[in-house]
């Protein structure tokens, strides 16, 4: 089968398996170029860890401490004639690098929302690691089926209270436009997007894994957030999405008790602007991030999801002095897109943004590129006029 990329709007419809496994073997170099992570985590287990910030996180556990790994995620696997999922291509390269490297690694695919993952997630703890010693949550999805009353909840993108309109990018054309949002209908659209994507599963997650007993001592727990810059506040941080990361960073207090006997601690690490399948839906937000990377990479302080990962493994959750945490107690590694000569750069950029001089004021290109090479594609050494047999690697999939 010859895979070409195939887009609908912000989404890649394809994924190249050849692609994933070179996108997958330069995040296990950089890692592996970085040197050991002293004292870091031994046995984990990531929720949600098929792409961006999760497979970035399993990398950096495996290749930097040698940890074992457990993946949970949600993908679809190829089968005759169809393709996979880019995050069950990332799963499958991932663990053929491990287990060629001698580390455990096993993949449990399935609704990570549901009770009946949890339980399988830790009988296989239990049968293969004992306890596990850091859990990193990083699930990225529209919708949530409650475990516990049955309703379907969906998220939405929406401002509070007043409509919003700003430029925006169609990075695949490079046309910028103005969009006008209107604000959420009800408080049903609040209610619905912090159901998905607050901390409640999160803390049923530890809940859980505590009362099965496989939480090691001193156990760690953390989840990703984003606060960006006051021009996106609207339709992010001051939205939908940002009472959810509200929601998710207002847990910590409740997981901190949980694991008080254990001497165990959870955070949120407030993470960069980056080039994920969640960010791309997100209006404005591709335009900032193209000015954003140009302006950071001109001052040679530019970071990718596997950069930021490593960096908060190796000089956050595992240094050897305590944490550094903001004054609303969260760990920060967008700290240096927050920096206020980026910021200001950034800004200036963003008056003067127009269909015309995208190419020259942007890094539109680096944006392009990162969004295809999450689904396998733009990978110079890739000859995408070849067949490729879609069907040859498989996660080893916990029974």
């Amino acid at each position: 089968m010859i895979i070409q990329p195939r887009t609908r709007g912000f989404i890649c419809l394809t994924a190249h398996p050849e692609g994933a496994a070179e996108n997958i073997k330069n995040q296990i170099e950089y890692v592996k170029s970085k040197g050991e992570i002293k004292n870091g985590p031994k046995k984990v287990l990531v929720i949600g860890a098929s792409t961006g910030f999760g497979i970035a996180s399993r990398i950096s556990a495996a290749f930097g401490s040698g940890a074992a790994t457990i993946g949970v995620f949600f993908e679809k696997p190829a089968s005759e004639g169809k393709l996979g999922t880019a995050g069950w291509y990332n799963s499958a390269a991932f663990e053929k690098e491990a287990h060629s490297a001698g580390l455990y690694a096993k993949s449990i695919n399935g609704d990570a929302f549901s009770d009946e993952i949890k339980a399988q997630t830790i009988e296989l703890i239990k049968k293969d690691l004992g306890q596990i010693d850091l859990v990193v949550y990083s699930l990225a999805s529209p919708r949530r089926t409650h475990p516990k009353t049955g309703v379907q909840h969906s998220s939405v993108l929406k401002p509070i209270e007043q409509p919003f309109t700003n430029k925006t990018v169609d990075f695949h054309t490079g046309v910028v436009s103005d969009i006008s949002i209107q604000p959420v209908d009800s408080t049903d659209d609040i209610n619905n997007t912090v159901a998905v994507m607050g901390g409640e599963d999160w803390k049923f997650w530890i809940e859980d894994l505590k009362a099965a007993g496989v939480l090691a001592e001193g156990v760690k727990t953390v989840a990703y957030s984003y606060i960006g810059p006051e021009l996106t506040y609207p339709i992010y941080r001051n939205g939908t999405i940002g009472r959810a990361k509200d929601d998710l960073e207002a847990t910590v207090p409740a997981i901190n008790e949980l694991l008080k006997d254990l001497h165990g601690i959870s955070y949120v690490s407030v993470n960069k602007a980056l080039v994920t399948q969640s960010s791309s839906a997100i209006p404005v937000v591709p335009l900032y991030i193209s000015l954003l990377y140009k302006v950071m990479k001109e001052k040679g302080i530019h970071e990718g999801t596997i950069e930021q990962m490593q960096r908060l493994f190796a000089e956050r959750l595992y240094n050897d002095v305590e944490t550094p945490l903001d004054d609303k107690g969260r760990i920060r590694v967008d700290d240096l897109e927050m920096r206020a000569d980026v910021q200001a750069e950034v800004a200036k950029l963003w008056e003067q943004a127009n269909t015309e001089n995208l190419e020259e004021i942007s890094d539109i290109k680096g944006y392009r590129d990162d969004f295809f090479q999450l689904f396998g594609f733009n990978f110079d050494n890739i000859d995408y006029n070849k067949d490729t047999s879609e069907l040859v690697q498989v996660p080893s999939l916990a029974e």
